[in-house]
C-alpha cells in the first residue's frame, strides 16, 4: 500500500470508532426523551453545518447549474421514494411491531455517512493536512449520529445486539466510501463530481428536515433543545474553518 492510502485507512477508522462508541454508549445507557431530543437536535446541527461548510462551497465554485439541478433532483427523488416506500410498508401493518427498523431514517443516515466518507477520501487526495483535519471534524459528526441512531433504534425496541449490528454496518459504509472517494471518485470529471456532491447535498438536507428534526420535535421543545442544534452547527463550522 502506498503511504497516502495507509493514511486514509488510518484516519477513516477514527470516525468509525467514534460512531461505534457513541452508539454503544447510547444503547447501554438509553437516554430519556429530553436527552434523545437534544442528541437529535445536535446531530441535525452538525449535518446542516456539513452542508454549509463542506458541500456548498465546493458545489458553487464549479458554476455548473445543470449538473447541480440533476444531482439535487436525483437526491430528492431518491429520498422521497425511500420515505414513501417505507411509510407504505408501515401502513400495511395493523400494529406496530416491536423491534422494527426505522428504515427511512436509517437510509437517510446511511446516505449521509456515505457522502461523508467520499468527502474524506477526496479530502486526502487534495492534501494530507486537509484530510486529517476533516477526519477529526467528521468524527464529531459520526459520534452524534451514532448516538442519534442508537436512540432511535432503542425507541423502536430493537435488541442491543441488533442495534450494535446496524451501527457497525453504517460505520463500515463510511469506511468503504472513504476508500472509494480516495480511489475511483478522485478520477471523476468535474461534471460527474458535481452531480455526486449535489445528490449528497439534497440527501443531507432531507435527513435534517424530514428525519432528525421531525423525530426531535416529538418531545416538548425547550430553549436547550433549540440551542443544541446551533451548538452542533457552530462546532463543525469552527472545525471547518480550521480545515
Amino acid at each position: 500500500m502506498i503511504p497516502l492510502f495507509q493514511k486514509i485507512i488510518l484516519f477513516s477508522l477514527i470516525p468509525v470508532f467514534t460512531m461505534l462508541v457513541g452508539g454503544i454508549v447510547a444503547i447501554y445507557k438509553r437516554p430519556n426523551g429530553n436527552i434523545r431530543s437534544l442528541i437529535l437536535h445536535f446531530a441535525a446541527g452538525v449535518v446542516f453545518s456539513v452542508v454549509a461548510v463542506e458541500l456548498l462551497p465546493d458545489i458553487v465554485k464549479e458554476h455548473k447549474p445543470m449538473q447541480v439541478i440533476i444531482g439535487f433532483a436525483l437526491g430528492l427523488i431518491t429520498m422521497l421514494l425511500i420515505k414513501r416506500f417505507t411509510e407504505k410498508k408501515e401502513e400495511t401493518e395493523a400494529v406496530t411491531v416491536s423491534g422494527k427498523l426505522p428504515m427511512s431514517l436509517l437510509v437517510a443516515i446511511g446516505v449521509d455517512i456515505f457522502v461523508d466518507g467520499l468527502l474524506l477520501g477526496i479530502g486526502f487526495s487534495a492534501g494530507s493536512t486537509e484530510g486529517m483535519l476533516l477526519a477529526i471534524a467528521l468524527s464529531v459528526e459520526l459520534l452524534s449520529l451514532g448516538m442519534a441512531t442508537a436512540t432511535e433504534l432503542g425507541q423502536n425496541k430493537l435488541s442491543r445486539q441488533k442495534s450494535i449490528t446496524v451501527i457497525a454496518v453504517l460505520s463500515f459504509v463510511f469506511f468503504a466510501s472513504a476508500v472509494l472517494g480516495a480511489t475511483l471518485l478522485h478520477n471523476l470529471s468535474d461534471s460527474a463530481m458535481e452531480i455526486v456532491l449535489s445528490f449528497g447535498l439534497s440527501a443531507l438536507l432531507f435527513l435534517v428536515t424530514e428525519e432528525l428534526l421531525m423525530e426531535a420535535h416529538e418531545e416538548k421543545e425547550t430553549v436547550w433543545h433549540t440551542s443544541s442544534f446551533f451548538v452542533g452547527f457552530l462546532l463543525f463550522l469552527i472545525l471547518g474553518m480550521i480545515v
